[in-house]
């Protein structure tokens, strides 16, 4: 598959695809409260989600320049959550542009929304509602978003015909969604820490979703007429003093909470972790390898 830039017009499909293949962890499925999520919606995790936007910034801005998001275009964010992502559309689609934001979290909302005072962005439709359960806003989109919803969701297949249907002939829908969560791992290797991703893959697979959301997108976008124009894998191997190390190590204090709470672990597995990684930021050769 080619990576590309140009959107030409299609008879038999809906839209191209641009597969943007990430190796990156997410946020998606039912606890009890605020329609919650696996990962939670409180504030620890809006920074969690903040942090990890600055740190993939680099690259989604580089996809969304090469798939052609530029000004006056409309943008569908599928599962926007607190909207960093949907602040910077926003801001590269201009007044002249808009973006339409679905997301199903109260708080979620409630933090996009303000982010949108506090920038003064009036180019913003949201959206409240949950990608499986209720229908997606049809409109002329020229793009859609969709980034590390596919390994929450509990119908990946479901979402996708949705999306099919949402989409006009032509729009691009770009994807940027786990390829093979077990390529997280450190060197030297981290036993206990390859036992909490264990924990993490068991728990979304509980929740309905599965970790390697990527993994089914080529034939799914096949049967509801997509084109794949481009897949690219991101990947990357860091050392303790770079920035996007601390990622997954805030990741790890996060969900190792939500293990506990959920009786999953107990809190001497939870010291044993949190020892390991502080060895391995204190060692200066220590090397980490993203998913």
């Amino acid at each position: 598959m080619s990576n590309t830039n140009a959107r030409a017009p299609l008879s038999s499909a809906k839209a191209e695809i641009v597969w943007h293949l990430a190796a990156v962890r997410h946020l998606q499925q039912m606890s009890e409260t605020d329609r919650d999520y696996i990962l939670g919606t409180h504030e620890e995790e809006l920074a969690r989600l903040g942090l990890q936007h600055r740190v993939w910034r680099p690259v989604v801005l580089d996809c969304w320049q090469r798939v052609g998001i530029t000004t006056g275009k409309r943008v569908l964010d599928v599962g926007a959550g607190p909207g960093f992502g949907t602040i910077d559309l926003a801001e590269i689609v201009g007044p002249r542009g808009k973006v339409v934001a679905l997301e199903r979290s109260a708080n979620f909302i409630r933090a996009l929304k303000e982010s949108c005072r506090a920038a003064r962005i009036a180019n913003v439709e949201i959206h409240q509602l949950d990608l499986m359960t209720d229908d997606l806003p049809k409109g002329e989109y020229d793009f859609s978003w969709c980034r590390w919803v596919l390994s929450f969701v509990s119908d990946a297949a479901l979402l996708i015909g949705k999306l099919a249907g949402a989409l006009r002939s032509g729009s691009v829908a770009i994807f940027h969604e786990y390829g093979h969560y077990e390529t997280w791992r450190f060197f030297p290797r981290l036993p206990m820490q390859e036992k909490f991703r264990e924990h993490v893959i068991a728990t979304w697979r509980e929740s309905g979703g599965t970790p390697d959301g990527a993994a089914c997108l080529a034939q799914l976008l096949a049967e509801n007429n997509f084109t794949i124009r481009s897949a690219r894998p991101h990947i990357f191997c860091v050392r303790p003093g770079d920035y996007m190390w601390q990622w997954p190590a805030t990741f790890i204090e996060i969900y190792l909470a939500r293990l506990i709470e959920w009786g999953r672990i107990n809190e001497q597995f939870a010291r044993e972790v949190r020892a390991e990684l502080a060895g391995a930021e204190k060692n200066p050769n220590a090397l980490m390898l993203t998913r």
